[in-house]
Protein backbone atom coordinates (compact mmCIF):
# COMPACT_ATOMS: atom_id res chain seq x y z
CA UNK A 1 0.00 0.00 0.00
CA UNK A 2 1.54 3.16 -0.57
CA UNK A 3 2.71 5.85 1.87
CA UNK A 4 0.08 7.81 2.97
CA UNK A 5 -2.78 5.40 2.50
CA UNK A 6 -2.48 3.06 5.04
CA UNK A 7 -5.77 2.44 7.19
CA UNK A 8 -6.49 5.44 9.51
CA UNK A 9 -9.00 6.12 12.11
CA UNK A 10 -10.75 8.70 10.23
CA UNK A 11 -11.55 9.34 6.83
CA UNK A 12 -9.82 13.10 5.87
CA UNK A 13 -11.00 14.68 3.01
CA UNK A 14 -9.04 15.17 0.11
CA UNK A 15 -6.13 13.00 1.45
CA UNK A 16 -6.76 9.78 -0.27
CA UNK A 17 -7.30 8.36 3.11
CA UNK A 18 -9.91 5.28 3.42
CA UNK A 19 -12.23 5.11 7.10
CA UNK A 20 -11.24 2.37 9.02
CA UNK A 21 -13.73 0.49 11.43
CA UNK A 22 -13.07 1.42 15.24
CA UNK A 23 -13.93 -1.14 17.81
CA UNK A 24 -16.70 -0.39 20.92
CA UNK A 25 -12.81 0.79 23.54
CA UNK A 26 -11.22 4.03 23.56
CA UNK A 27 -8.80 4.72 21.55
CA UNK A 28 -5.26 2.61 22.41
CA UNK A 29 -1.38 3.07 21.64
CA UNK A 30 -1.55 1.10 18.58
CA UNK A 31 -4.68 2.96 17.58
CA UNK A 32 -2.62 6.66 17.75
CA UNK A 33 -0.22 5.19 15.85
CA UNK A 34 -2.23 4.74 12.70
CA UNK A 35 -3.96 7.92 13.28
CA UNK A 36 -0.33 9.73 13.06
CA UNK A 37 -0.01 7.87 10.02
CA UNK A 38 -3.54 9.85 8.56
CA UNK A 39 -1.90 13.09 9.25
CA UNK A 40 1.75 12.19 7.61
CA UNK A 41 2.82 13.14 4.89
CA UNK A 42 4.03 10.37 2.54
CA UNK A 43 6.83 12.25 0.93
CA UNK A 44 8.59 13.42 3.71
CA UNK A 45 7.43 11.28 6.62
CA UNK A 46 6.64 14.13 9.09
CA UNK A 47 2.93 15.60 9.79
CA UNK A 48 1.57 17.88 7.24
CA UNK A 49 2.73 21.46 7.21
CA UNK A 50 0.11 23.10 4.81
CA UNK A 51 -1.08 20.11 3.47
CA UNK A 52 -2.34 20.87 -0.18
CA UNK A 53 -4.47 18.78 -2.12
CA UNK A 54 -3.58 17.88 -5.58
CA UNK A 55 -6.58 17.23 -8.59
CA UNK A 56 -6.26 13.62 -8.05
CA UNK A 57 -7.45 14.43 -4.19
CA UNK A 58 -3.93 12.96 -2.76
CA UNK A 59 -2.67 15.50 -0.42
CA UNK A 60 0.97 16.73 0.59
CA UNK A 61 2.92 19.06 2.06
CA UNK A 62 3.17 22.35 0.12
CA UNK A 63 6.88 22.56 0.80
CA UNK A 64 7.02 18.69 -0.83
CA UNK A 65 5.06 19.48 -3.72
CA UNK A 66 7.56 22.22 -4.46
CA UNK A 67 10.41 20.17 -4.00
CA UNK A 68 8.65 17.28 -6.55
CA UNK A 69 8.48 19.86 -9.14
CA UNK A 70 11.51 20.81 -9.10
CA UNK A 71 13.17 17.22 -9.93
CA UNK A 72 10.02 17.14 -12.09
CA UNK A 73 11.49 20.09 -14.32
CA UNK A 74 12.94 17.96 -17.26
CA UNK A 75 9.91 16.60 -17.86
CA UNK A 76 9.08 16.01 -21.65
CA UNK A 77 5.23 16.86 -21.88
CA UNK A 78 4.47 20.48 -21.30
CA UNK A 79 1.47 22.45 -21.78
CA UNK A 80 1.42 26.59 -21.85
CA UNK A 81 0.70 27.82 -18.30
CA UNK A 82 0.58 24.25 -16.61
CA UNK A 83 3.45 22.58 -15.09
CA UNK A 84 2.80 18.40 -15.50
CA UNK A 85 3.30 16.53 -12.22
CA UNK A 86 3.45 12.65 -11.75
CA UNK A 87 1.42 12.39 -7.88
CA UNK A 88 3.85 10.48 -5.75
CA UNK A 89 0.44 8.15 -4.78
CA UNK A 90 -1.09 7.15 -7.31
CA UNK A 91 1.09 8.04 -10.60
CA UNK A 92 -1.33 9.84 -12.28
CA UNK A 93 -0.30 13.03 -13.81
CA UNK A 94 -1.71 16.09 -12.87
CA UNK A 95 -1.34 19.58 -13.34
CA UNK A 96 -0.40 22.61 -11.48
CA UNK A 97 -1.78 26.07 -11.89
CA UNK A 98 1.36 28.30 -13.28
CA UNK A 99 0.81 29.90 -9.97
CA UNK A 100 2.33 26.95 -8.96
CA UNK A 101 1.60 25.33 -5.53
CA UNK A 102 0.33 28.14 -3.73
CA UNK A 103 -2.67 27.78 -5.70
CA UNK A 104 -3.44 24.40 -4.93
CA UNK A 105 -6.47 24.08 -2.43
CA UNK A 106 -5.99 23.96 1.16
CA UNK A 107 -7.04 20.81 2.92
CA UNK A 108 -8.93 22.88 5.62
CA UNK A 109 -10.54 19.35 7.24
CA UNK A 110 -7.33 18.04 7.28
CA UNK A 111 -5.10 20.85 8.38
CA UNK A 112 -7.77 21.42 11.56
CA UNK A 113 -7.46 17.72 12.49
CA UNK A 114 -3.90 18.29 13.24
CA UNK A 115 -3.91 21.59 15.22
CA UNK A 116 -6.36 19.81 17.42
CA UNK A 117 -3.62 16.51 17.63
CA UNK A 118 -0.67 18.91 18.28
CA UNK A 119 -2.56 20.33 21.17
CA UNK A 120 -3.87 17.28 22.76
CA UNK A 121 -1.83 15.33 25.11
CA UNK A 122 0.29 12.34 23.47
CA UNK A 123 2.00 11.63 26.27
CA UNK A 124 2.06 7.90 25.46
CA UNK A 125 3.08 8.71 21.50
CA UNK A 126 6.94 7.99 20.96
CA UNK A 127 8.36 10.96 19.69
CA UNK A 128 11.79 12.01 18.02
CA UNK A 129 14.35 13.49 20.39
CA UNK A 130 16.13 15.27 18.20
CA UNK A 131 12.60 16.99 16.76
CA UNK A 132 9.57 18.66 18.51
CA UNK A 133 6.65 16.42 18.51
CA UNK A 134 7.35 14.56 15.17
CA UNK A 135 6.29 11.34 15.62
CA UNK A 136 8.61 8.31 15.29
CA UNK A 137 6.68 6.36 12.53
CA UNK A 138 9.64 5.27 9.87
CA UNK A 139 12.14 2.12 10.63
CA UNK A 140 16.03 3.16 9.83
CA UNK A 141 16.98 0.14 7.66
CA UNK A 142 20.56 1.56 7.99
CA UNK A 143 21.05 2.17 11.37
CA UNK A 144 17.79 -0.20 12.88
CA UNK A 145 16.14 2.39 14.86
CA UNK A 146 13.03 4.40 14.60
CA UNK A 147 13.25 8.51 13.40
CA UNK A 148 10.95 10.72 12.47
CA UNK A 149 10.25 11.95 8.83
CA UNK A 150 12.36 15.21 9.81
CA UNK A 151 15.41 12.55 10.40
CA UNK A 152 15.13 11.25 6.63
CA UNK A 153 14.76 14.53 5.33
CA UNK A 154 17.09 17.18 7.42
CA UNK A 155 18.71 15.35 9.30
CA UNK A 156 21.49 12.48 10.01
CA UNK A 157 19.35 9.75 8.54
CA UNK A 158 18.88 11.31 5.27
CA UNK A 159 19.56 9.32 2.23
CA UNK A 160 18.77 5.81 4.42
CA UNK A 161 17.33 3.02 3.37
CA UNK A 162 14.07 2.66 4.97
CA UNK A 163 10.60 0.69 5.89
CA UNK A 164 7.12 1.21 7.19
CA UNK A 165 6.43 0.44 10.78
CA UNK A 166 4.46 -2.81 10.79
CA UNK A 167 6.14 -4.34 7.75
CA UNK A 168 9.76 -3.56 9.71
CA UNK A 169 8.01 -5.27 12.40
CA UNK A 170 6.99 -8.59 10.36
CA UNK A 171 10.15 -8.91 8.84
CA UNK A 172 12.25 -8.63 12.23
CA UNK A 173 9.38 -10.89 13.57
CA UNK A 174 10.29 -13.87 10.98
CA UNK A 175 14.28 -13.32 11.40
CA UNK A 176 13.71 -13.40 15.28
CA UNK A 177 15.27 -17.37 15.00
CA UNK A 178 18.49 -15.87 13.75
CA UNK A 179 18.88 -13.83 16.55
CA UNK A 180 18.69 -16.62 18.87
CA UNK A 181 20.78 -18.63 16.66
CA UNK A 182 23.50 -15.55 16.92
CA UNK A 183 23.10 -15.83 20.46
CA UNK A 184 24.19 -19.78 20.87
CA UNK A 185 26.57 -20.44 18.49
CA UNK A 186 30.47 -21.10 19.42
CA UNK A 187 31.16 -17.54 20.48
CA UNK A 188 29.30 -17.96 23.60
CA UNK A 189 30.30 -21.35 24.37
CA UNK A 190 33.77 -19.86 24.32
CA UNK A 191 32.32 -16.73 26.55
CA UNK A 192 31.19 -20.03 28.64
CA UNK A 193 33.98 -21.29 28.84
CA UNK A 194 35.92 -17.77 29.81
CA UNK A 195 34.01 -17.53 32.27
CA UNK A 196 34.63 -21.10 34.17
CA UNK A 197 38.42 -20.38 33.61
CA UNK A 198 38.68 -16.94 35.16
CA UNK A 199 36.83 -18.49 38.17
CA UNK A 200 39.21 -20.95 38.02
CA UNK A 201 42.28 -18.52 37.93
CA UNK A 202 40.61 -16.24 40.70
CA UNK A 203 39.67 -18.94 43.19
CA UNK A 204 43.65 -20.13 42.21
CA UNK A 205 44.66 -16.47 43.41
CA UNK A 206 42.57 -16.23 46.38
CA UNK A 207 43.99 -19.32 47.77
CA UNK A 208 47.46 -18.27 47.26
CA UNK A 209 46.37 -14.96 49.24
CA UNK A 210 44.72 -17.18 52.08
CA UNK A 211 47.96 -18.52 52.56
CA UNK A 212 50.03 -15.89 52.32
CA UNK A 213 47.94 -14.25 54.76
CA UNK A 214 48.49 -17.40 57.20
CA UNK A 215 52.11 -17.27 56.56
CA UNK A 216 52.18 -13.75 57.72
CA UNK A 217 50.53 -14.24 60.73
CA UNK A 218 52.36 -17.13 61.85
CA UNK A 219 55.33 -14.92 60.81
CA UNK A 220 54.33 -12.26 63.06
CA UNK A 221 53.50 -13.89 65.99
CA UNK A 222 56.47 -16.14 66.42
CA UNK A 223 58.22 -12.92 66.06
CA UNK A 224 55.51 -11.28 68.49
CA UNK A 225 56.20 -13.72 70.85
CA UNK A 226 59.88 -13.62 70.51
CA UNK A 227 59.81 -9.58 70.99
CA UNK A 228 57.33 -10.41 73.86
CA UNK A 229 59.83 -13.27 75.44
CA UNK A 230 62.87 -10.71 75.41
CA UNK A 231 60.69 -7.77 76.84
CA UNK A 232 60.13 -9.90 79.73
CA UNK A 233 63.57 -10.74 80.32
CA UNK A 234 64.47 -7.31 80.48
CA UNK A 235 62.20 -6.31 82.47
CA UNK A 236 63.06 -9.41 84.57
CA UNK A 237 66.76 -8.26 84.83
CA UNK A 238 65.96 -4.69 85.79
CA UNK A 239 63.42 -6.27 88.44
CA UNK A 240 66.61 -8.47 89.76
CA UNK A 241 68.95 -4.83 89.74
CA UNK A 242 65.97 -3.40 91.71
CA UNK A 243 66.03 -5.65 94.05
CA UNK A 244 70.15 -5.67 94.09
CA UNK A 245 69.87 -1.64 95.25
CA UNK A 246 66.99 -2.14 97.51
CA UNK A 247 69.37 -5.19 99.76
CA UNK A 248 72.78 -2.81 99.10
CA UNK A 249 70.94 0.70 100.16
CA UNK A 250 67.92 -0.22 102.57
CA UNK A 251 70.25 -1.12 105.50
CA UNK A 252 72.14 1.37 105.29
CA UNK A 253 69.34 4.13 105.26
CA UNK A 254 67.89 2.18 108.35
CA UNK A 255 71.07 2.63 110.12
CA UNK A 256 71.47 6.60 109.25
CA UNK A 257 67.81 6.47 109.79
CA UNK A 258 68.41 5.64 113.93
CA UNK A 259 71.77 7.57 114.07
CA UNK A 260 69.30 10.54 112.88
CA UNK A 261 66.52 9.78 115.56
CA UNK A 262 68.86 9.44 118.68
CA UNK A 263 69.98 12.37 117.78
CA UNK A 264 67.14 14.19 117.74
CA UNK A 265 66.38 12.23 121.00
CA UNK A 266 69.18 13.69 122.62
CA UNK A 267 68.53 17.12 121.33
CA UNK A 268 64.76 17.39 123.41
CA UNK A 269 66.51 15.70 126.10
CA UNK A 270 69.30 18.68 126.04
CA UNK A 271 66.56 21.12 126.36
CA UNK A 272 64.52 19.02 129.12
CA UNK A 273 68.05 18.91 131.14
CA UNK A 274 68.11 23.24 130.48
CA UNK A 275 65.18 23.35 132.55
CA UNK A 276 66.26 21.33 135.76
CA UNK A 277 67.01 23.23 139.21
CA UNK A 278 68.17 21.19 140.88
CA UNK A 279 72.30 20.72 140.92
CA UNK A 280 72.91 17.25 141.51
CA UNK A 281 70.33 16.10 138.89
CA UNK A 282 71.10 18.56 136.80
CA UNK A 283 74.95 17.52 136.70
CA UNK A 284 74.25 13.63 136.72
CA UNK A 285 71.81 14.13 133.58
CA UNK A 286 74.58 16.25 131.89
CA UNK A 287 77.13 14.05 132.41
CA UNK A 288 74.88 10.84 130.90
CA UNK A 289 74.08 13.17 128.22
CA UNK A 290 77.57 13.97 127.70
CA UNK A 291 78.42 9.54 127.21
CA UNK A 292 75.70 9.04 125.50
CA UNK A 293 76.74 11.95 122.22
CA UNK A 294 80.29 10.70 122.73
CA UNK A 295 79.06 7.24 121.97
CA UNK A 296 76.61 8.41 119.26
CA UNK A 297 79.59 10.27 117.35
CA UNK A 298 82.02 7.30 118.17
CA UNK A 299 79.58 5.57 115.80
CA UNK A 300 81.08 4.41 112.21
CA UNK A 301 79.19 5.84 109.36
CA UNK A 302 78.97 4.03 106.00
CA UNK A 303 81.64 4.68 103.01
CA UNK A 304 78.95 5.70 100.48
CA UNK A 305 80.69 5.81 96.93
CA UNK A 306 78.81 7.04 93.57
CA UNK A 307 78.15 4.01 91.58
CA UNK A 308 76.39 3.55 88.10
CA UNK A 309 74.06 0.71 86.86
CA UNK A 310 75.84 -0.80 83.85
CA UNK A 311 74.82 -1.78 81.12
CA UNK A 312 72.22 1.12 80.49
CA UNK A 313 69.27 -1.22 78.39
CA UNK A 314 68.68 2.30 76.89
CA UNK A 315 71.79 2.17 75.22
CA UNK A 316 71.88 -1.43 74.90
CA UNK A 317 68.37 -1.19 72.33
CA UNK A 318 70.08 2.19 70.51
CA UNK A 319 73.59 0.16 70.05
CA UNK A 320 72.89 -3.14 70.35
CA UNK A 321 69.08 -4.23 69.01
CA UNK A 322 68.45 -1.45 67.04
CA UNK A 323 71.06 -2.69 64.66
CA UNK A 324 70.00 -6.30 64.35
CA UNK A 325 68.69 -7.92 62.00
CA UNK A 326 65.01 -9.06 62.93
CA UNK A 327 65.37 -12.46 61.90
CA UNK A 328 68.17 -12.20 64.52
CA UNK A 329 66.34 -10.22 67.78
CA UNK A 330 65.66 -14.16 68.61
CA UNK A 331 69.45 -14.90 69.13
CA UNK A 332 70.06 -11.59 70.93
CA UNK A 333 70.93 -12.25 74.73
CA UNK A 334 69.68 -10.23 77.63
CA UNK A 335 72.81 -8.96 79.47
CA UNK A 336 73.79 -9.13 83.71
CA UNK A 337 72.63 -5.98 84.89
CA UNK A 338 75.15 -5.10 88.05
CA UNK A 339 76.16 -2.02 89.99
CA UNK A 340 79.33 -0.44 89.38
CA UNK A 341 81.69 2.15 90.77
CA UNK A 342 80.75 5.44 88.58
CA UNK A 343 83.16 6.02 86.06
CA UNK A 344 85.06 9.30 85.78
CA UNK A 345 84.30 11.52 82.92
CA UNK A 346 87.01 11.07 80.34
CA UNK A 347 88.18 14.38 78.20
CA UNK A 348 86.35 15.05 74.57
CA UNK A 349 87.85 13.16 71.81
CA UNK A 350 89.01 10.37 74.00
CA UNK A 351 86.31 7.86 72.24
CA UNK A 352 84.32 7.32 74.76
CA UNK A 353 81.21 6.92 72.61
CA UNK A 354 82.92 4.33 70.43
CA UNK A 355 84.39 2.00 74.25
CA UNK A 356 81.05 2.26 75.37
CA UNK A 357 79.74 0.81 72.28
CA UNK A 358 82.34 -1.90 72.47
CA UNK A 359 81.20 -2.32 76.05
CA UNK A 360 77.62 -2.57 75.59
CA UNK A 361 78.26 -5.64 72.73
CA UNK A 362 80.58 -7.42 75.38
CA UNK A 363 78.11 -7.03 78.24
CA UNK A 364 75.37 -8.35 75.77
CA UNK A 365 77.41 -11.65 75.18
CA UNK A 366 78.77 -11.75 79.29
CA UNK A 367 75.33 -13.06 80.47
CA UNK A 368 73.91 -16.17 82.03
CA UNK A 369 74.62 -19.25 80.06
CA UNK A 370 71.06 -20.39 80.55
CA UNK A 371 70.20 -18.03 78.24
CA UNK A 372 72.50 -19.05 74.98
Amino acid sequence: MPRGQSSGCLAVPGSGVQPRRRGGGGRNVQDMHHFEEELTCSICYSIFEDPRVLPCSHTFCRNCLEGVIQLSSNFSIWRPLRVPLKCPNCRTIVEIPAAGTESLPINFALKAIIEKYQQGDHSDVATCSEHYRQPLNVYCLLDRKLVCGHCLTIGKHNGHPIDDLQSAYIKEKETSGKLLEQLTDKHWTDVCLLIEKLKEQKSQCESIVQDDKKVVIQYFKKLSDALEHKKQALLTALDEINTHILEEYEPLIEKLKKIREEQLELMSLNTSIQKEESPLIFLEKVDDMHQRIKALKQKQLPDVKPVEIYPRIGHLLKDVWSKTEIGQINKVLTPKIKLIPKRKLRSKGSGREGRESKELLQANLSCDPTQR
